[in-house]
């Protein structure tokens, strides 16, 4: 498969962003950077897929993450806040496209309260640090959350290819937790340990639901 040979680039890059973050070094950071977001976009271009609506969506998403990147590369609040929303509408992409994969009563899983409680405890977390982003962060906590719950229940879906199905899951699990990291940097503790858990749980996430264009059909 060529697109696994990706992998091995891939983790070459992100040891280097890991490396240039720790050395607090922007211009290394987004040289690593936009490399290494551009390659899970290739990942989904390169593997056997259906022209379908689920491609394109998750097209969609992984660029409007590469976007996300190289904004959150920068600094500034401005680049800060143009990533949000690109991640967002990234999000909104993975909801439709996963939600497009099970009925809507297919939603209220197992783990359907736990996720909500997960994101409602780590909202009332982060909200006496968020000042004029609270409407913002809000907005990106719900669609976060929904993406997880989408994800879920496409695992649970058993219609669906097994290994497409824990991709999806995998992929929006971690891009979740990435995402509490992310957070966690910008509005309570800043530290390299942030990007140090939260970076491989990105990038493990968006490559992850890259392969799922190939794994669900």
């Amino acid at each position: 498969m060529i697109a696994s040979y990706l992998l091995i680039p891939a983790v070459l890059l992100l040891l280097g962003l890991l490396w240039a973050e720790r050395e607090q070094r922007p211009s290394r950071v987004l040289a690593f950077k936009a490399p290494l977001s551009a390659l899970f976009v290739l990942s989904a271009l390169l593997l056997p897929h259906a022209q379908s609506s689920y491609y394109y969506l998750v097209i969609t998403g992984l660029v409007l993450g590469f976007i996300g990147d190289i904004c959150l590369a920068l600094k500034g609040d401005a680049p800060f806040k143009t990533g949000l929303v690109s991640f967002l509408l990234g999000h909104v992409a993975y909801v439709v496209a996963f939600a497009g994969l099970v009925s809507p009563g297919g939603w209220f899983r197992p783990g359907f309260l736990a996720i909500c409680a997960v994101s409602g405890l780590a909202f009332l977390w982060l909200r006496p640090s968020l000042g004029k982003m609270l409407v913002p962060v809000l907005a990106y906590v719900v669609v976060i959350t929904l993406m997880l719950l989408a994800a879920e229940a496409v695992v649970f879906n058993k219609a669906l290819p097994r290994q497409g199905a824990w991709l999806i899951f995998g992929g929006a699990l971690a891009f979740y937790l990435s995402d509490l990291c992310v957070a966690r940097d910008r509005f309570k503790k800043p530290g390299w340990d942030n990007r140090l858990v939260g970076l491989p749980l990105y990038y493990g996430g968006q490559f992850a639901i890259a392969w799922s264009v190939s794994g669900m059909f």
